[in-house]
């Protein structure tokens, strides 16, 4: 195995277009965490730390972040602005028609939806530099500051998670794809070191016997979740006769993978799964008695060990699951494109019946892809109360995210050094 890889290593080191794409995309990583430790002004930091260390889901946050909301940095709103942009133009392109039709509108139109998401997120990140400018005065960690000074910190905080995108968007037109990814990715592994150390000092405290539970079932999470990540089903392709040839048609396979949706579930969901948290701390400062009951209702009911919030994220993972997998595959589009080429599935007649039984298949293996995503991410929180484990929750998380980027850039590595083994074949 250890041969194996190192081999894969040579020819990716060997091959120029892959080596300038590696070399493009640690360079922008390095630019990422360099900017991601210049610190804002007027923040107790000591402070801050302490009200992470004491809240389970702004750690949670903060590892999103990559470890830039605890340090409070000029980029500590980190992506999830436009995480948040990109849900709200995915939701309005079933509700506005004419997003709908610019959607369907091929590289143009996905192009024309990323420019409307990137001038959301600049309101977006405003209101959020706001909200936690105010969250942090609540809590006695920064002063008040004059309205100038107010203005200058939200549009600095705003510029920073502009130029975290526009990173992204490199590394996706000159590195890999999917740029947002990897760079969360990176704030995840950045944290390593730390998480490792608050384990070793847990070990300590803690018997062998939870010890050895817990590396067994992170073991276990992480061959789980590359088993699912490679698992596919193949939808057998016929192709007729053509052009009056007497050779017999010829057969392939249509492969559906069971996780169509990678990483963007997890990301979206825990966006959305952080916001009662947020509004609760918001509120916290209000005397109202009913704010307060309100308040006090979203800090019980939304505790990462309560029901009710495990139950919100499952079924935002398996919603969000769904919802992207229907983005990013359309039956009825596939339905076409085979029947245009002679195509069709043995035992299904070519068109409207083709994509009926696509989206059945498709139904199915992604309900099995959605609850496997909505009980990793609730696994690790069940367990924290059995094993004692503390930010078992985040390391389960990461993990999930860590661990299916890492096969989607393998993946796109060996489709890349086999396209180049296919142009050296035809340049001979």
């Amino acid at each position: 195995m250890f041969n194996s890889i190192a081999r894969f290593f040579v020819k990716v080191v060997k091959s120029p277009d892959i080596r300038k794409k590696l070399l493009i995309t640690a360079l922008i990583l390095f630019v990422f965490r360099l900017v991601a430790h210049i610190p804002a002004a007027g923040i107790d930091r000591a402070s801050l730390q302490a009200l992470f260390l004491g809240s389970p889901l702004l750690s949670l946050l903060d590892v999103f972040s990559g470890g830039t909301l605890a340090n409070f940095s000029i980029m500590a709103l980190g992506l999830n602005p436009y995480i948040n942009a990109s849900i709200i133009l995915q939701l309005l392109t079933y509700v506005v028609p004419s997003l709908e039709e610019l959607s369907k509108e091929g590289e143009y139109g996905q192009e024309k939806i990323n420019q409307y998401t990137r001038f959301l997120t600049v309101p977006l990140a405003a209101v959020q530099a706001f909200g936690m400018y105010s969250l942090l005065h609540s809590q006695g960690i920064i002063s008040v500051i004059s309205p100038l000074a107010l203005i200058s910190l939200v549009l600095t905080m705003t510029a920073g998670t502009i130029f975290a995108v526009w990173l992204g968007e490199l590394i996706t037109e000159y590195g890999f794809s999917n740029g947002i990814s990897l760079l969360i990715f990176a704030g995840i592994v950045a944290r390593l070191p730390i998480t490792f150390f608050q384990s070793a000092t847990t070990i300590q405290t803690q018997d062998l016997l939870k010890t050895g539970a817990f590396a067994i079932i992170a073991a276990v999470i992480v061959g789980l979740i590359v088993f699912m990540n490679e698992a596919v089903r193949q939808i057998p392709i016929s192709y007729a006769r053509r052009g009056g040839k007497v050779s017999p048609g010829f057969s392939s396979y249509l492969p559906l993978r069971l996780n169509q949706a990678g990483v963007i579930p997890i990301i979206f969901a825990v966006s959305l799964v952080l916001a009662p948290t947020m509004i609760s701390q918001f509120l916290s400062g209000v005397t109202n008695p009913q704010v307060a009951s309100f308040v006090n209702f979203l800090t019980t009911a939304f505790n990462p060990k309560s029901a009710i919030y495990n139950a919100t994220y499952f079924f935002l993972v398996v919603g969000f699951t769904f919802f992207y997998t229907a983005v990013v595959f359309n039956p009825q589009k596939i339905s076409e494109n085979l029947q245009k080429n002679g195509g069709f599935v043995p035992g299904i007649r070519p068109g409207a019946q083709t994509a009926k039984y696509l989206s059945f298949v498709l139904n199915r293996i992604t309900l099995i892809g959605a609850v496997f995503l909505g009980l990793i991410a609730i696994l690790p929180s069940l367990f924290q109360n059995v094993i004692g484990v503390a930010n078992l929750a985040i390391g389960g998380t990461g993990i999930l995210i860590v661990v299916s980027v890492v096969l989607e850039i393998t993946r796109e590595l060996e489709s890349q050094l086999v396209m180049r083994r296919y142009e050296g074949f035809l340049e001979r």
